[in-house]
C-alpha cells in the first residue's frame, strides 16, 4: 500500500478533501494518513465529524489574531516533523490556503512527491486573493501531479509550462460533497435557519483577507441598505468568527430586522441555506462552485475571479465591493423575473459528483499501479 499523507487546515479545504478522503479508503492500493493543521479550528472540526474523518495528527496551529508569518512558521515546523515521522510516498494538498502552500513546500524539503487537488485556478494578479493567488502558483512549482478541475485550469497550468502528461482534469470535488450532504436531507442544526421559510432570502458572506478593512465596511453598508429598501427579504449573514472580520461588518447591521446574523453553519446548514437563499451575495470562491449545481444566481464580491467558468456561463457576475453596484445588482434580481431567470440555470461548469474517483484513478496511476479515468467534461 501506498500512504498518502492528506494535509489540509481549512473548512474549504476539509469540504474538498473528504470525498477524496473517503474515496482513497476504499482503494486497494492507496492509504490515506490525514493531518490537519487547525489553520481554522471549529469549522474544520465540523466538517471532519460531517463526513466521519479522524485525522491522525493535528498540528492546532490557530491563535488569536495570529499573521500569515506567524501561520507558516507552525505549519512549516509541524508539517517536517510529521513527515519525518510517518514517511508518506506522497502529500495531497488542495487549492490555495497558506496550509496548502507551507505542506507542499515541507514536502518538497523532504523529497516527497507533491499532489495538488484544485490546480491551476489563477487571476493573474498576485495580489487578488491575497495571499491565495501566489500560494496556488507556489504550490504548482512544487507539485509532482496536478489535478485540475476544469479544462481552463489545466489551460493555466499548460501556459505555465508544466507537462500536459503530469495534469489530470478531474471535476471539482466540491460537487461530489455537495450532492451528499444534500442527499442525505439532514435536520437543520442552527434553529436561526427556521427564518428561510419561503420568503426571499440573500445569503452573504464576506470574509477573504483582501475584503478586510474599507472594502467590507463597504459591503456592510450595501447589506444594510438592501435590508432597508427590501424590509420582506431575510438577510442572512454567517458571520466569520474573526474578530477582523466581525468588528467592521456587524456594526452597521445591528438593530434591522430582517438581517440574521448567525455563527458560521455547519455545512449541512450552509447547503441548506444555498438551497433556500434567492441570491448569494459572497466573497467566496467555494460559493461560486456550488451554486450553479442549485440553480442560486451568485454576486461575487470581488474584482476578478480564479473561478470564470461560471461567468461565463452567466450564473456568477462580478460586483466588487462598490455599495452602488452591489445594491443595484441585488436589487434587480429581487425585482426582476427575467433578470433573474437569466442568472438562475441550474448549470454547473465545475462538477457532475465524480471527482473523486478520477482522483484516485490519476493517484493509482501516478504510482503504477492503476489506470486513469476518462477526464471530465461538463
Amino acid at each position: 500500500m501506498r500512504k498518502v499523507m492528506v494535509a489540509y487546515g481549512t473548512r474549504p479545504e476539509a469540504i474538498k478533501m473528504a470525498p477524496v478522503v473517503l474515496a482513497l479508503a476504499e482503494s486497494r492500493h492507496l492509504e490515506p494518513v490525514v493531518v490537519v493543521t487547525g489553520q481554522h479550528r471549529q469549522m474544520l472540526d465540523q466538517v471532519n465529524g460531517l463526513f466521519g474523518i479522524r485525522p491522525a495528527r493535528d498540528l492546532d496551529v490557530i491563535r488569536p489574531r495570529q499573521e500569515l508569518h506567524e501561520v507558516t512558521q507552525r505549519v512549516l515546523a509541524g508539517m517536517t516533523e510529521v513527515l519525518r515521522a510517518e514517511r508518506p510516498d506522497a502529500v495531497l494538498v488542495q487549492g490555495d490556503t497558506t496550509t496548502t502552500m507551507v505542506a507542499a513546500l515541507a514536502a518538497f524539503y523532504e523529497k516527497v512527491p507533491v499532489v495538488h487537488l484544485e490546480a491551476g485556478l489563477r487571476t493573474h494578479d498576485r495580489y487578488n486573493p491575497f495571499p491565495e493567488e501566489i500560494n496556488r502558483r507556489l504550490t504548482s512549482q512544487l507539485a509532482s501531479l496536478h489535478l485540475a478541475p476544469t479544462s481552463v485550469s489545466r489551460d493555466n497550468l499548460l501556459r505555465d509550462g508544466l507537462d500536459p502528461s503530469d495534469v489530470v482534469v478531474t471535476g471539482n470535488t466540491v460537487i461530489d460533497a455537495l450532492l451528499d450532504v444534500v442527499a442525505r436531507e439532514l435536520p437543520l442544526e442552527d434553529p436561526a435557519l427556521a427564518v428561510l421559510d419561503g420568503r426571499p432570502a440573500v445569503l452573504v458572506t464576506s470574509h477573504r483577507r483582501e475584503s478586510w478593512g474599507e472594502p467590507m465596511a463597504r459591503t456592510a453598508s450595501a447589506v444594510a441598505r438592501l435590508a432597508k429598501e427590501f424590509p420582506e427579504t431575510v438577510f442572512l449573514l454567517p458571520a466569520h468568527l474573526n474578530p477582523t472580520v466581525r468588528e467592521v461588518l456587524l456594526p452597521p447591521l445591528e438593530g434591522l430586522a430582517n438581517v440574521v446574523v448567525t455563527d458560521p453553519l455547519s455545512y449541512s446548514d450552509f447547503a441548506r441555506a444555498m438551497a433556500a437563499s434567492s441570491v448569494l451575495l459572497t466573497d467566496s470562491g467555494g460559493v461560486q462552485e456550488e451554486a450553479p449545481s442549485l440553480g442560486k444566481p451568485v454576486l461575487v464580491l470581488r474584482d476578478n475571479t480564479e473561478r470564470p467558468e461560471a461567468v461565463t456561463a452567466g450564473t456568477v457576475r462580478l460586483v466588487g465591493t462598490d455599495e452602488r453596484l452591489v445594491v443595484e445588482s441585488v436589487s434587480e434580481l429581487l425585482t426582476d423575473p427575467a433578470a433573474y431567470d437569466a442568472m438562475a440555470r441550474a448549470v454547473n461548469p465545475y462538477g457532475d459528483g465524480r471527482a473523486a474517483p478520477r482522483c484516485i484513478a490519476a493517484l493509482e496511476h501516478f504510482f503504477g499501479v492503476g489506470e486513469r479515468l476518462p477526464e471530465f467534461a461538463p
